[in-house]
């Protein structure tokens, strides 16, 4: 599948199966070679993101936010070849949503309050001094600002 045939498709699809394609995208992209917990993280960061309404009301919204995540770093022509690790990050994602479906006090929360995370190997963004919250495979994870849930 090519990345840019993916975003069509989740232009084109009902919510919330959209957000479900967009997620499972960026985890994929973003962290395809890491652990299932690393790939929640990176979730997390997505589903955090789109519940504060800084970056899109929703999740495709967020990932393809310009120069945010891996959906708008990559050329669309990327292809998403590795069916295993499309599978794992299709099962990541689902479960991620439904974890942050839950009330906040109920969820379970892999890198509480990161609002941004970065791959060691390419990436060193001018807010890698921001409070680091974990590091989890070769991710950094940052809480770069506090984040609330936008109202209404």
């Amino acid at each position: 599948m090519k990345l840019a045939w993916i975003l069509w498709l989740a232009h084109v699809l009902p919510q919330p199966m959209a957000d479900s394609l967009c997620l499972s995208t960026t985890v994929y992209l973003e962290a395809r070679d890491q652990s299932p917990r690393g790939q929640q993280a990176v979730a997390e960061v997505a589903l955090r993101r789109r519940d504060s309404g800084l970056w899109g009301r929703n999740v495709c919204q967020v990932v393809t936010a310009r120069n945010q995540f891996a959906p708008t770093l990559l050329p669309p022509q990327t292809r998403l070849a590795n069916t295993e690790a499309w599978a794992e990050a299709v099962t990541v994602a689902l479960e991620s949503q439904r974890n942050w479906a839950l009330p906040p006090g109920q969820r379970r929360e892999i890198v509480p309050g990161a609002s941004h995370f970065a791959a060691h190997a390419i990436a060193s963004p001018n807010w890698r001094t921001a409070y680091q919250v974990a590091t989890i495979g070769d991710h950094t994870f940052y809480r770069v600002q506090n984040l609330k849930p936008r109202r209404g």
